[in-house]
């Protein structure tokens, strides 16, 4: 049935002529969202509608990605800057199934998002129709169940409110992916009645503080010095609060790889990162000492705590955090205190006294001061081809403040963990809101360095760059991957060209999957599986529309233009030829993976 395209005075559908899908688009516009990322197919087609008609009025966008794991790829950037959950759509079947990964990583990531499948008609369902996705074929429904927090076939018109409030409630109070399956012929049923649930009041999580457990915390506080705070990916408007609580400690601070970009790299009191390529200095602070570890934020993973090292999870270390699945990994702990820590925080400001350290005067002892090496660097000029650290080092000293970097999955991570320390970098502290929506303070995320720590999909830099950029336009985005992300994920560069957003993609080019080619030296493997063909990736973005330069040596980085990441017109591309020789700093992994390496 063709629905009428019938509106009332303020261009919205009449009631008469809603059907399911714009009563699951008047859900997701009421949470405050904005943006729909996806691939159109036939099986979604009357969402799709719902979607064009609620653009007419001002409403939803949709952007149409080039596969739709990079729809989902970009929801989960676009839900990370902007604190809401991100919407990603795809057809049945096949098309269902690739958006599985990024479905799939926001969940290990604990990101909020809504997927949406089509299916084929409810009565074709066991007739094996073209791209079957019920349970009597490919259980999609079933499949997504198994890493979301909600996933349900909405099989009957009357079902439509419900499960659709379901699904975006508990995206928004968990912070995790919820999928819905919606058959083709009930996405066009009409609906009896207006829509009645407020999701606006509803998706507020809540504001609660185990105050018993505060009290204990403030009681050994009294009595126990501190050796260290650790910090995770904690929401950035907490940060400010965050850097007042260390200061008046007086106490070195550390990171967890995800978490270093919401601090700035030249405060006298960081000592670097801890796990995945981090810093000697870090886990140095950890070792036996008179004094408890203050862990906020912290999610046990391998690379958050350097393979699950005892020097961090140890009866000294005291874990604040909001959400219990967290907690529940550090079971060895002297003391858990849950709640929210925005709140707890603002307690322990007011109750704990100033610690005898104090700050530092100057920030010439930061790890940022110490580890940056000048540019231009000494004695390589005339090199073939580019170290990766002296670009990292390049980019340290010549990327403008307003940047946000993204690193892929692999060397590309490791790299930008390890080396790249823009010091003075201050965020705006602007959190993103829609209009009349009240965001928790756990939601949104304006760190300067986004990184992924636990699924690590390849390639997924390459999309979220875009799904940033059209959450924040305002904001140059610069994306650190390696030719074989590229080669993975590339095509979504022609989604910010078609929208002229402001994205740069600098490709770490050594003709190699880097990190397996490295990992197998350090673990005294065999080495296969890791040589990819030379690829010319400014020649390959030109042909695309895409603006590119080519960095092939030291020299021609030296003499590279920093203009072009802050006065960026439109997407474009810079293929850098490293240095393949370069040992990224990847060797601390091994232990964890049973693998051996020499240490230095």
């Amino acid at each position: 049935m063709k629905i009428p395209d019938a509106t009332e005075g303020g261009g919205r559908p009449s009631p008469m002529a809603w059907n399911v899908a714009d009563l699951l688009v008047h859900y997701i516009e009421q949470i405050g969202v904005n943006t729909v990322f996806g691939v159109p197919g036939s099986a979604i087609e009357p969402v799709l509608d719902a979607i064009a008609r609620s653009r007419r009025r001002g409403g939803l966008e949709l952007v149409v990605a080039r596969h739709e794991s990079g729809a989902a790829f970009m929801a989960d950037a676009w839900s990370r800057e902007t604190g809401l959950p991100g919407v990603c759509l795809s057809g049945s079947g096949p098309a269902a199934t690739n958006m599985m990964t990024g479905v799939a990583n926001a969940a290990d990531n604990r990101i909020p998002l809504l997927a949406i499948t089509g299916q084929a008609a409810l009565p074709m369902f066991g007739r094996h129709p073209l791209q079957a996705s019920e349970a009597s074929a490919i259980d999609i429904p079933g499949i997504y169940g198994s890493f979301c927090c909600y996933s349900s076939l909405l099989s009957h018109p009357d079902q439509a409110e419900v499960k659709i409030s379901a699904a975006l409630l508990h995206a928004c109070r968990t912070s995790c992916p919820a999928h819905i399956a919606i058959p083709v012929d009930i996405q066009r049923s009409l609906v009896t009645r207006m829509p009645g649930a407020h999701l606006e009041v509803l998706s507020r999580p809540p504001r609660l503080v185990d105050e018993e457990a505060l009290r204990e915390l403030l009681a050994i506080l009294g009595d126990t010095a501190v050796a260290a705070v650790v910090l995770g990916p904690l929401p950035s408007v907490v940060m400010p609060r965050m850097m007042q609580f260390v200061e008046k400690l007086g106490v070195p601070f550390i990171t967890t790889p995800d978490a270093k970009g919401l601090i700035n790299p030249g405060h006298p009191l960081y000592r670097g990162v801890i796990g995945y390529a981090g810093h000697p200095e870090a886990m140095a602070l950890l070792r036996p000492a008179q004094g408890v570890t203050l862990a906020f934020g912290l999610r046990v993973s391998e690379w958050r705590s350097g393979g699950w090292s005892s020097l961090l999870l140890n009866d000294r270390l005291i874990h604040i955090d909001e959400r219990e699945a967290n907690l529940l990994g550090t079971p060895m702990a002297r003391l858990h205190v849950q709640g929210n820590v925005s709140r707890i925080l603002a307690s322990l400001l007011e109750n704990v006294l100033p610690g005898p350290g104090g700050l530092p005067a100057a920030a010439k002892d930061s790890l940022a001061a110490r580890r940056m090496m000048d540019w231009p660097p000494a004695n390589r000029n005339g090199q073939a081809s580019v170290p990766p650290s002296s670009l990292m080092d390049y980019l340290s000293a010549r990327l403008p403040s307003q940047v946000r970097v993204v690193a892929d999955a692999g060397n590309s991570t490791a790299w930008a963990v390890n080396r790249l320390h823009v010091a003075e970098r201050r965020d705006s502290g602007r959190h993103l809101r829609a209009p009349g929506v009240l965001r928790d303070s756990r939601y949104g995320d304006r760190s300067w360095l986004r990184v992924l720590t636990d699924f690590a999909p390849m390639g997924w830099a390459i999309a979220a760059s875009v799904g940033y950029a059209i959450a924040d336009p305002l904001r140059p985005t610069l994306c650190l991957t390696g030719d074989g992300s590229l080669l993975m994920n590339g095509q979504e560069m022609t989604v910010a060209l078609a929208l002229n957003l402001p994205v740069i993609w600098l490709v770490l080019n050594d003709s190699s999957l880097g990190m397996v080619r490295h990992g197998q030296q350090l673990a005294r493997a065999e080495s296969i599986g890791h040589a990819l063909p030379p690829v010319d990736f400014a020649a390959m973005a030109r042909a695309m529309g895409l603006k590119a330069f080519s960095i092939p040596d030291i020299d021609a980085l030296q003499a590279f233009d920093p203009s072009v990441f802050a006065e960026l017109e439109g997407p474009c591309l810079i293929d850098v030829h490293i240095d393949p020789d370069e040992v990224p700093p990847i060797g601390a992994r091994l232990p964890a993976q049973g693998g051996v390496h020499e240490t230095a």
